[in-house]
This record gives C-alpha cells, structure tokens and sequence, in this order.
C-alpha cells in the first residue's frame, strides 16, 4: 500500500499531523515546565491543579483529574504533595469525596503562575497574525472535536466481541 485512504502518499512518521501535534505540545509543555519550577517551584501536574482548582473551587480528586488528563492515583500524588505544601486543602463532601480548594498561599501562586501562563500564551500567539491566530483557534476546535469522537468510535470497538 502506497497511498493513504485520502489517495495522498504515505508520508513518514515526521510528517503525520498527530506525531507533530504532540511533539509540539511536548515542546511547549518542557519550557513551561522549567519556567514553573524555576519561578514557583511547581511541577506542570502540579500547575495544572492548582489553574483547574482556581477555576472550579468545586472541584473532587476524580473530576480534577479527568480535567487534567491524568489518572486518579497520579492526581492524588499531585493533591497530596499540594496539601502537605499548604497550596490546597481538602473539605469533606458527599460520601467519600472531598472538595478541593486553595489556601491562600495557593492563590498567591496561581496568581503568579497564571500571569506567567498568558506571558507564554501571548507570546506564542504573537508569533502569528491575528488571521492566523483565528484559523488555529478554529482548526484546535475541529481537531479536538473529532478526535473525541474518533475515541469513542476506537473505544466503541473494543467492547465489541
């Protein structure tokens, strides 16, 4: 087979658009990394909680990590470390659950960290005109809407006997 379903060639792994998304996401994901270690002394997991809890105070251990992508256990090491560093604290809910909130040093450092994340925001979006920027807006948006369904579909076929 010499040609994709579209009729196009088979390109290289370099040129596949899911291979160059994540390796660009991966990219941005390291910088953002060091920057927040260095300055705020956060893991990118650990940032990632505190924005989500800053943006949902509602938020439980489960729905925190479906959010974030991650597992429940890895986002419980991530609260864990949270709480013992006094950035997050745990108020009971219902049954087993508990809500997750940030102290007030943690809104100090989300304050910090969210101002760092738009200077990196703006800086990658100025790299772009504004034409371009709407087009990419657009483009994540489709992309991300078909790649969930295209999920479904690949989960719907594993259940199928």
């Amino acid at each position: 087979m010499t040609e994709r379903p579209d009729g196009h060639e088979l390109v290289p792994i370099s040129q596949l658009l899911s291979y160059r998304l994540s390796r660009t996401s991966a990219a941005l994901s390291r910088s953002a990394a060091l920057r927040y270690r260095r300055e705020f002394d956060v893991s990118l997991g650990e940032w990632r909680a505190i924005a989500l809890i800053a943006a949902d105070p509602t938020l439980t251990l489960n729905r925190l990590a479906r959010r974030a992508g991650l597992d429940k256990a890895q986002m419980s090491r991530v609260v864990a470390k949270l709480v013992e560093r006094g950035l997050v604290n745990r108020t009971a809910a219902s049954g087993r659950t508990s809500r997750l909130a940030l102290t007030e040093d943690g809104l100090t450092v989300y304050r910090g960290l969210i101002v760092a994340a738009n200077e990196r925001d703006a800086a990658f979006l100025g790299l772009l005109s504004s034409t371009e920027a709407e087009i990419l807006e657009r483009a994540l948006d489709k992309l991300a809407d078909a790649a969930l369904v295209i999920e479904q579909e690949e989960r719907e076929r594993d259940t199928k006997p």
